[in-house]
């Protein structure tokens, strides 16, 4: 029994790698997904999702304007430079520089930078504060490069800024994270988690749909296998596509996006296996229920969506609702979110995802039980 459970995942799984839609839902389009969803959500994505401020800063302002607009870019502002007051009152954060102000503060003499925020805008104080963390280190540095009698200039602060800093500020965390993860952290564990359902909900299958309507499930049923055989065989296929798609995840986020699976990845791996067993299960037993490839495509699409949308996958869970993070823990895939963001980003140990392995390998259990009882083969 088991050399025929072998030989038939052996043959199944390879035929479902060469398909052209599980290559492209299994290595293509996850990468794909990866990069935009970790890149738009990111705190410290691209300059175009950084926050914007406009900024009017005359000609004859000099080179301390630019240096403050310098410091704004380096604390996470997409600096947009207005020529004309009605593109400048369209922005909500808007920083007025005064005209002559290099030549006034090498004079001594007191200037005032405008920084106006409009609308509801929870995050006035944070502004405040990274404006004049960027005044008040221009106006360091500008003591530094004159306190030897030097001349400020732009090409001094040029070279204050390529020297070595003698005090540098070491950052650890002093204790278990307590923010919901961003970025990549929360894009790549979210795409392989939804995708793997995608692909075993759909590829995974309608496979067994084609083979019930050609005929070929009835050849195996008439085959010296039994039973348990053919269903251990074809659920072994589906589990070697879930876990070949998942380890191509973790790798290509490792190496590509910087994601870092925590200190525990044994149990990181061990709740993927779990989780992946259970989409192939899940898998079979809607090819086994499915008397369409329409019916069974786009119920698996749908429902796929649903759960990774309702298990945090596409969003941290955390920051929904308190009755949707409940609701998710009832779900294959909050549940594996929720222990992949214990794991890897809240520092917690394998004993608080025990409770999510042990659901997981149960509902799994549960769906083989079903499956060795009403597998069809026609």
């Amino acid at each position: 029994m088991l050399r025929d459970a072998l030989f038939l995942a052996r043959m199944d799984a390879r035929y479902l790698l060469t398909r052209r839609e599980t290559i492209v839902w299994t290595f293509i389009m996850p990468v794909v997904f990866f990069y935009f969803i970790g890149t738009i959500t990111s705190n410290n994505g691209s300059q175009e999702f950084r926050d914007p401020i406009a900024v009017s800063a005359p000609a004859g302002a000099g080179f301390l304007a630019g240096q403050v607009i310098d410091r704004l870019k380096a604390s996470g502002y997409r600096v947009v430079r207005m020529e004309t007051p009605q593109e400048f009152e369209q922005y909500r954060t808007r920083l007025q520089i005064p005209a002559g102000l290099t030549a006034a503060v090498l004079a001594g003499q007191p200037q005032k930078i405008l920084l106006t925020s409009t609308g509801e805008n929870i995050g006035a104080d944070y502004d405040r504060v990274r404006l004049t963390r960027a005044v008040y280190t221009v106006l360091a540095d500008l003591v530094v490069v004159t306190s030897a009698g030097g001349a400020a200039t732009k090409e001094r602060f040029d070279q204050l800024e390529a020297e070595p800093h003698t005090l540098t500020l070491d950052v650890k965390p002093a204790g278990r994270r307590v923010q919901p993860p961003t970025g990549f952290e929360q894009s790549v564990p979210g795409t392989m988690v939804m995708f793997t359902l995608l692909v075993l909900f759909t590829s995974g299958a309608v496979t067994l749909t084609i083979e019930r309507h050609q005929g070929i499930l009835r050849r195996l049923a008439s085959s010296p296998m039994s039973r348990g055989a053919v269903v251990g065989g074809k659920w072994g296929a589906r589990m070697a596509v879930g876990i070949i798609q998942l380890t191509f995840a973790m790798i290509v986020g490792s190496v590509l996006f910087h994601v870092r699976w925590g200190s525990n990845l044994p149990a990181v791996a061990l709740v993927l296996l779990a989780y992946g067993a259970l989409a192939a299960t899940l898998g079979m037993l809607l090819g086994n229920l499915g008397r369409t490839e329409g019916q069974v495509v786009g119920f698996g699409v749908i429902a796929s969506n649903v759960l990774a949308g309702l298990g945090g996958c596409w969003w941290p869970i955390e920051v929904t609702p308190l009755w949707a993070q409940k609701l998710s823990l009832f779900l294959p895939t909050g549940i594996a979110m929720d222990a992949l963001h214990k794991l890897v980003n809240f520092g917690a140990s394998p004993a608080a995802v025990l409770p999510h392995f042990l659901a997981l390998t149960a509902a799994t259990l549960i769906g083989l039980w079903l499956l060795a009882r009403c597998f069809r083969f026609s």
